[in-house]
């Protein structure tokens, strides 16, 4: 099924409720480094491949942030493939996250202007002795590399502190910040001078470039590079369906978490529309001086004209040859084992600024967004009878959104298509996060029945996760059991490759049309393919997608 794409109307809505339940804490600049020679770290001095680094013991563990995998992309490296960090001698303290990537003011916290920002953090066991394999396992521990979501416009890696799934599975994570916004991805005639990055994704080249750091350095740290596997929520979702299908890192990992995502694309001639549209709004519409005119714009008058910018990946060049949907579809991808789902709720999070619609207001929303001859059967199958007062209009189009996937193939009818897909050609793992009372992403609306909304499985796998508080405290004990088995499965497939758990319920495989329903209080379960079709509607929806609107 191909997810419906959001009109220009709601595409500010989508964007920011992509962009909103992050952390608000936004860390400061990495700091300098000391004047200081290796020796007497007592496991935490390290090397890399541009230096020493000395990290930290912390809740059991030892950890390194704000390490630089590439130089920082500002002036005539803005709008370049990452290059290498530049050496330091001496011992660098990687104790504090570096500084998150420019992106404005939103639910995620305050404004940052910074292009001094391609930094990425490593977790693991507490370590003894620096150098070669630890923890009395031959050729070093599993690797688990976050990618973090936020729309492609917000968020950063300080927000997945690994401690806690580092602690129970006895595995490594690393978590990495990456270009954002029209600094990560934009394509506009002549502001690439490389064909690598012709189709202006330097954002996701940034991400290729922070695995290529872990392959030459995490073994120093004890990890094992030809154990890698990589994970993301949302955009960073997006991100892994990407780098699936991307030549320039086949082989880099061995297997995929994608969390609440999809696999969107533009084509080149609809990013370098975007691209234009941008420039316009920055005050160089030309399009024939538009790059020279960005180049000489200062950072914050750059990010001042984002506010309405959604950038997506663009295939046509050598990191994305193809349509990364298509890609998959053909299985033209690195074909590893997959865990793969979404959340019961996924469209409550990016409804919830509709809950003053009235009635007359909803019907005429759902005509607009899927035109008036599909509307009357929409109305009949969501009947705004059956939602409760008094966020009505949220309820009801959130759960369109969801089975529908409308923000960019998210959740319901699409994921599960999308499962589909992979399991045809690799080993697939699917569920569904079912938690129907897991702690809100904000408190603007009291009372507001989230559900099992977007993002809000991430402080069961990262109590670092918040927004403005901390969503992991407020897990009840029957939740904090979900948190527990969650991890134990996400461990367990960076480890083995299948999430397989001792004293956990079974998850088969999803070539057997079965996929895992995550549920509080020790009722985790398998639910068939045919019963999650029918909580989401899908035999409409997958009826509905093969019409022309209208």
């Amino acid at each position: 099924m191909h997810a419906m794409r959001r009109p220009l109307a709601v595409a500010a809505v989508a964007a920011a409720a992509l962009a909103l339940p992050l952390a608000l804490a936004v860390p400061g600049a990495a700091p300098a480094v000391a004047a200081a020679r290796p020796g007497g770290g007592h496991g935490l001095v390290v090397p890399t491949d541009r230096g020493w680094v000395r990290g930290q013991h912390a809740e059991g563990i030892s950890r390194w942030l704000g390490i630089p995998y590439a130089a920082p992309p500002a002036g005539a490296l803005r709008w370049a493939t990452p290059q290498p960090a530049p050496r330091w001698s001496g011992i660098r303290p990687a104790t504090s996250y570096g500084s998150r990537c420019s992106q404005l003011a939103s639910g995620n916290g305050p404004r940052v202007d910074s292009e001094n920002c391609l930094y990425l953090n490593v977790f693991a066991p507490r370590a003894e002795g620096w150098g070669g394999p630890r923890h009395g396992r031959r050729g070093g521990l599993p690797v688990l590399v976050m990618i973090h979501g936020g729309g492609l416009t917000t968020g950063a890696g300080d927000q997945h502190d690994g401690s806690l799934i580092v602690r129970t599975d006895h595995i490594m994570v690393v978590s990495i910040n990456y270009r954002l916004g029209p600094f990560g991805f934009l394509d506009v005639p002549g502001l690439s001078t490389s064909a690598l990055a012709a189709g202006g994704n330097y954002g996701l080249l940034d991400q290729e470039a922070a695995l290529g750091w872990v392959h030459r350095n995490i073994a120093a740290f004890g990890g094992d590079p030809g154990r890698v596997t990589i994970a993301g929520e949302s955009a960073g979702a997006w991100s892994v369906c990407a780098l699936l299908t991307s030549p320039l890192v086949r082989g880099d990992f061995r297997g995929a978490i994608m969390e609440s995502g999809s696999c969107p694309s533009l084509s080149p001639d609809q990013a370098r529309a975007a691209g234009l549209a941008f420039a316009r709004q920055a005050g160089c519409p030309d399009a024939a001086t538009a790059a020279a005119c960005l180049r000489a714009l200062p950072e914050a008058k750059l990010l001042d004209a984002s506010a309405s910018y959604s950038p997506e990946f663009a295939y046509g060049g050598p990191d994305l040859p193809q349509p990364v949907a298509r890609a998959i579809a053909t299985g033209h991808y690195a074909r590893v084992p997959l865990l793969i789902g979404d959340n019961h709720d996924e469209g409550r999070t990016f409804s919830q600024g509709l809950t003053g619609l009235t009635r007359q207001q909803y019907r005429a929303l759902v005509a607009q967004f899927y035109g008036k001859s599909l509307a009357p059967a929409i109305l009949a199958r969501y009947p705004w009878t059956s939602y409760p007062h008094p966020y009505t209009a949220a309820y009801a189009i959130g759960d369109i959104w969801t089975d529908s996937g409308f923000v960019t193939g998210i959740g319901g009818c699409p994921n599960q298509n999308l499962a589909a897909q992979f399991a045809a050609t690799t080993r697939t793992f699917f569920y569904q996060f079912d938690d129907l009372h897991a702690p809100g992403l904000n408190r603007d609306h009291p009372g507001y029945q989230w559900g099992a909304g977007h993002a809000m499985e991430l402080a069961y796998l990262w109590p670092s996760f918040n927004n403005g508080y901390s969503l992991y405290d407020l897990l009840t004990p029957r939740q904090l059991q979900l948190s527990r088995q969650m991890i134990g499965y996400w461990g367990a497939f960076t480890t083995f490759g299948a999430p397989e758990v001792p004293g956990q319920p079974i998850w088969p495989a999803y070539s057997s049309d079965r996929l895992m329903s995550l549920r509080p209080g020790g009722q985790t379960r398998t639910i068939t393919a045919a019963t999650y079709g029918a909580e989401h509607q899908c035999v409409f929806w997958n009826a509905a997608s093969a019409r022309p609107p209208g």
